[in-house]
């Protein structure tokens, strides 16, 4: 993301037409909102180069808006704090706050309280984008909500890959799974290329792999990429600090 500040209003370009450019935009979103809180009508221009698949489940959108919110902050000598940047990415999207917090974290609420875990072992990912879009607001409708509670102790440390991998648990893998079976399929392809646990990100229809090894993560992303050439494969170390 780069911001320019060479016009009078709030605006945004993508390299992706599927994103769309106007106030809709949650990056735009963002600039509108720190300015209000600001206290200043500058124009903000946003260019969005975007390598993050659309509507894949990935968080795209928060994380661009995160970075609007941050950007900004700098460009006018820091007027805000960490908490009240992640206080004004709350009213942006429930994932944007997790963008400004930068760091692993335990999600509540609807995903904006956090809380930071310990230490987690290194790992890497192999992220893979089937090329679907799949409607976040159609997966929650469908979604069968209880009253059950299930036990949400997560470890605040964690020292292996497979013990990380053990916590992996997404609901709404039930109901993208039953009209997207190909993404099932992309769970067990990544597990038997040597993942340690594999999951769906989000609604979907991104599904990643968890690596204890980089060499391992590589050697699965060549095989994949081999073998399902209309699947984009990518490779991804995560922020653990």
């Amino acid at each position: 993301i780069t911001l320019s500040f060479d016009v009078s209003s709030i605006r945004a370009e993508c390299s992706d037409p599927r994103v769309p450019e106007d106030s809709s935009n949650l990056a735009c979103k963002a600039a509108s909102l720190f300015m209000k809180r600001y206290g200043a009508s500058d124009g903000v221009r946003i260019t969005i180069r975007k390598t993050i698949p659309v509507a894949a489940g990935l968080g795209g959108g928060s994380s661009n808006a995160a970075s609007v919110l941050m950007g900004l902050n700098r460009r006018y000598d820091n007027p805000f704090s960490k908490e009240s940047l992640m206080s004004m990415a709350g009213k942006i999207g429930a994932d944007v706050p997790f963008f400004i917090f930068r760091s692993p974290a335990m999600a509540s609420g609807i995903g904006d309280k956090l809380v930071g875990l310990g230490c987690l072992p290194p790992f890497w990912l192999v992220v893979i984008d089937p090329g679907l879009e799949v409607s976040t607001a159609w997966v929650y409708e469908n979604l069968e909500l209880t009253n059950s509670e299930i036990d949400s102790n997560i470890p605040t440390s964690i020292k292996a890959v497979s013990e990380l991998a053990q916590l992996l648990h997404n609901d709404l893998e039930k109901v993208t799974f039953q009209k997207y079976p190909a993404l099932e399929i992309i769970k067990s392809v990544l597990i038997d290329n040597g993942a340690q646990g594999a999951l769906m990100s989000g609604s979907g229809p991104a599904v990643f792999g968890l690596f204890d090894t980089i060499n391992s993560a590589m050697a699965a992303c060549r095989s994949i990429r081999s073998r399902e050439g209309k699947w984009n494969v990518f490779l991804a170390e995560p922020l653990l600090t």
